[in-house]
């Protein structure tokens, strides 16, 4: 490879990698959980990536709630996955999915029900997207 094609490269390079952090690739995404369990039961949280450990949190019922901001990976890999736990019961979500919820939200709404996570919906205006805990094998 000569001179010219290496630096021709290594610009390119710059320049994706500068256009991807400026955000013109992907929307940071802004991700809310709320404990919406019962009264007087506290959720623990504990959220991970492949790349990033976001630390234990403890949620009141109904009250402030867990947020974390990011920016999805280029190709679309991002997955953050949490272990929920009350009650003495660990429980497992992805609670961003890349595949499954770019699409809906920049700013995604969670509220943590005994039976699931439940998403806002902006189209209704309800936490009505909701789904199964992750059952481990």
């Amino acid at each position: 490879m000569n001179p010219s094609s290496i630096n021709s490269l290594l610009l390119f390079l710059m320049l994706l990698f500068v256009v991807s952090e400026a955000g013109f690739l992907q929307h940071k995404q802004d991700i809310l959980v709320y404990n919406d369990l019962q009264a007087g039961t506290d959720l623990t949280l504990h959220c991970k990536s492949k790349d990033d450990d976001l630390g234990i949190h403890v949620l009141t019922y109904q009250g402030n709630p867990f947020e974390f901001k990011f920016r999805p990976h280029f190709f679309g890999r991002t997955v953050f996955y949490c272990s929920m736990e009350w009650n003495g019961v660990v429980h497992r979500f992805d609670i961003y999915d890349y595949k499954r919820d770019f699409d809906k939200c920049e700013r995604c709404l969670w509220n943590i029900k005994a039976t699931g996570p439940c998403m806002l919906n902006y189209s209704t205006s309800k936490y009505d997207i909701c789904y199964p805990w992750k059952t481990t094998v």
